[in-house]
């Protein structure tokens, strides 16, 4: 009897630190250059769960086809998408984008074979244009698949800290 009292203060750490993991925040590694440069492949990022309500800009993790992508949200459920001459339109008004330094090419949501979002359904890219596996390649993304936000870095120490 005393060995199991000694043993339920480590099972309680335990369930806490897997309901914490499960449903709160968990760490995510970023695989891959498609965030670069505003993240780079082997940063370890903190992942919020628990608010899915995703905004333009923010950085998410989705499972997709059993690998977890780092992306960024552009487009939002309702909207119209639309690249032009290396330039963001949404709903036809020009959308400036402050973290890219490469160059998009010429892409409409028509693409796709939609005029807007539908409900339900996000827009997403990669910083690293052209090299990133998104929104423009594998369609718009169910919010049922975007795990949360990408909210801190802990590694690599130099970067330590939220992300803008």
């Amino acid at each position: 009897m005393k060995y199991i009292k000694e043993l339920v203060p480590y099972i309680i750490i335990i369930i806490v630190v897997v309901l914490l993991r499960t449903f709160i925040i968990t760490p995510v590694r970023v695989n891959g250059p498609s965030m670069n440069s505003t993240l780079n492949d082997g940063d370890i990022l903190l992942l919020e769960k628990y608010d899915t309500d995703f905004q333009r800009f923010d950085i998410v993790v989705l499972k997709y086809n059993g690998d977890k992508l780092v992306k960024r949200v552009i487009g939002l459920p309702g909207e119209t998408i639309e690249y032009k001459d290396n330039t963001l339109y949404i709903n036809n008004k020009k959308i400036n984008e402050p973290f890219l330094v490469e160059e998009t090419e010429d892409f409409s949501l028509k693409k796709l074979g939609y005029d807007k979002i539908p409900d339900g359904y996000y827009f997403v890219v990669g910083d690293n244009r052209d090299n990133s596996l998104d929104s423009r390649f594998i369609g718009l993304i169910p919010k049922d698949t975007m795990e949360g936000k990408v909210v801190f870095r802990l590694f690599p120490f130099k970067n330590f800290g939220k992300i803008k």
